[in-house]
């Protein structure tokens, strides 16, 4: 349904990250909750995920590996906060390979049109630390995200 959008204003901690998926709110957020799931859209195309823990109710944690072609592996973890099915979920994000950067990421999804825009937002602890994500190339991992969750989408798992 269309291309991944990116809101990244200079001076701001936030990144916003927006897209449109054919499908209903309550199949795309059973899609991104489903820890069977995550490994086939969740990541860069050259990376495999694999999901450690995925506990989605408040308070519940959250980790995944992605590994590379020569085995390596990148970890990735939070904690939920707050779970509104099928609207709404609050979350925090951390690499583990810079433990002391720790984001908090809102995930909305509004029913429009037969579809659903997504909408995560992600707002980091500093302008420095959003603007060293996003020279990590960041939003190139989220737009291959959400281009393989729209393919996974069009299967209705």
């Amino acid at each position: 349904m269309g291309d991944t959008e990116f809101v990244i204003e200079p001076g701001r901690q936030d990144v916003v990250m927006v897209r449109m998926f054919d499908a209903p709110p309550d199949v795309v957020f059973r899609v991104v909750t489903d820890p069977e799931l995550i490994p086939r859209w969740w990541g860069p195309r050259l990376l495999t995920t694999r999901v450690d823990r995925m506990e989605v109710r408040p308070g519940g944690q959250w980790r995944y590996a992605n590994v590379d072609s020569g085995g390596r592996e990148y970890y990735f973890r939070g904690v939920y906060h707050d779970i509104v099915v099928p609207e709404r979920f609050v979350r925090t994000w951390q690499y583990e390979g810079t433990p002391e950067e720790v984001a908090l990421e809102t995930v909305t999804l509004e029913a429009v049109d037969g579809g659903t825009r997504y909408v995560a937002q992600s707002v980091h602890q500093s302008v420095q630390a959003r603007d060293a994500i996003v020279r990590a190339d960041g939003p190139r991992g989220g737009r291959e995200s959400m281009d393989r969750l729209a393919e996974l989408l069009t299967t209705r798992p």
